[in-house]
């Protein structure tokens, strides 16, 4: 058994056991299926986990220069790279880290495509296309939203593809199922089918929540498999984030006050909602307490708080079994993906410590934060 009391808090601790778990179940999922599966950083960027993750899954995807540099130098291969807009000194690096790179304007396939044919080794260019369905309801997440910059629309497209596309890529899930993916196959083949038996690969982009345990896994290979024997062609790439870090891990706080006003009491935690759980706010979303249940009469009751001094730093309420006491520890459960890749340090705060537990209950700590890794980032 874990000494919670052992790790530094606040800390986010991976739980390798089950990450393994997971990548286990995407690798299954890509050699039954035949397609291509490669890490979102956005999603997931420890490095330090890498070497582990590439015994299952050898690539990756980026966003920036310094994602797909992060890919090329730690991850060993050259990523995949789509950005929704480029300038000329990133596109000089991007080159050089990338073995595909998606553009999501013809302005700027026409601009930079050219430039890959010096850059040494094989880069294979495509388009970002807006299908014009979504089945994500929060319209932060949303990229077919009416107007939305992401992407290109069938009606911009002439009959054939420019000179140079050698494959599309959408984007239009968001921790989604295989069966939001059947209903985008669908809008993709209705308004870019034309394209599909003259382009080498089809990237379906990320949002592919295939670890979630209420997901129907059987139902994705199926609709993988038929739509590669629809289109042999076509080289079949997903790129999930949220799917690799599903569940593995959490983020480990301590009550230091508590508040009360008019009946409302607060536990005030040594981590911030608007630092350390963006998306809690963001979502938004109420993240699981371990130890926790929904508001019980009876039962004491909290908002927690954060540390930072935004006024909407707190979310609630939850109801404990016993009182809360300064000292005591709050778990946050799956709190890996889309954390630690979108943390601040807003207010000076200082960002909590990075930990592996090991399936026999040991941490290995990967990383603590100290006065210099703030000050740096003003340097």
């Amino acid at each position: 058994m874990a000494d919670y009391k052992s790790i530094p808090s606040p800390c986010y601790v991976v739980e390798e056991p089950l990450l393994l778990k997971n990548l286990e179940l995407i690798k299954q999922v890509k050699d039954r299926a035949g397609v291509e599966i490669i890490l979102a950083l956005k999603a997931f960027a420890l490095w330090k986990l890498f070497p582990l993750i590439r015994r299952f899954i050898p690539c990756a995807t980026a966003s920036s220069v310094n994602e797909a540099r992060l890919v090329f130098e730690e991850m060993g291969s050259r990523a995949h790279t789509y950005s929704p807009a480029c300038t000329d000194g990133d596109f000089a690096e991007l080159i050089k880290y990338s073995s595909h790179i998606t553009f999501n304007s013809l302005r700027q396939f026409k601009h930079f495509q050219p430039l890959t044919t010096n850059a040494g080794h094989p880069v294979s260019c495509g388009l970002r296309i807006n299908p014009e369905y979504s089945a994500v309801k929060t319209a932060l997440y949303n990229p077919c939203s009416i107007g939305s910059r992401l992407g290109i629309t069938c009606d911009q497209l002439g009959k054939t593809l420019p000179k140079g596309v050698e494959g599309l890529h959408f984007h239009t899930l968001c921790e989604s199922t295989s069966h939001d993916l059947e209903l985008t196959l669908a809008a993709v083949e209705k308004r870019f089918g034309r394209y599909l038996p003259h382009i080498k690969w089809l990237n379906m982009g990320g949002g592919h929540l295939m670890t979630h345990r209420e997901y129907d896994v059987e139902h994705l290979i199926a609709l993988l498999q038929d739509f590669r024997r629809k289109y042999p062609n076509l080289q079949i790439i997903l790129e999930p984030g949220s799917a690799f870090a599903w569940q593995t891990g959490f983020l480990l706080t301590t009550i230091v006050d508590i508040t009360d006003n008019r009946g409302i009491r607060t536990a005030i935690i040594d981590a911030s909602f608007t630092c350390h759980m963006p998306d809690c706010l963001e979502m938004p979303y109420r993240p699981t307490i371990r130890g926790t249940s929904e508001p019980t009469p009876g039962k004491p009751t909290y908002r927690i708080g954060g540390c930072s001094c935004l006024a909407g730093d707190f979310m609630g309420d939850w109801s404990f079994d016993k009182q809360l006491k300064i000292g005591d520890l709050l778990i946050f459960e799956d709190m890996i993906h889309y954390t630690l890749v979108k943390t601040t340090m807003f207010n000076g705060i200082p960002h909590p410590s990075i930990a592996l537990m090991k399936a026999d209950g040991s941490v290995e700590m990967l990383r603590t934060f100290t006065f210099e890794d703030y000050r740096s980032r003003m340097d």
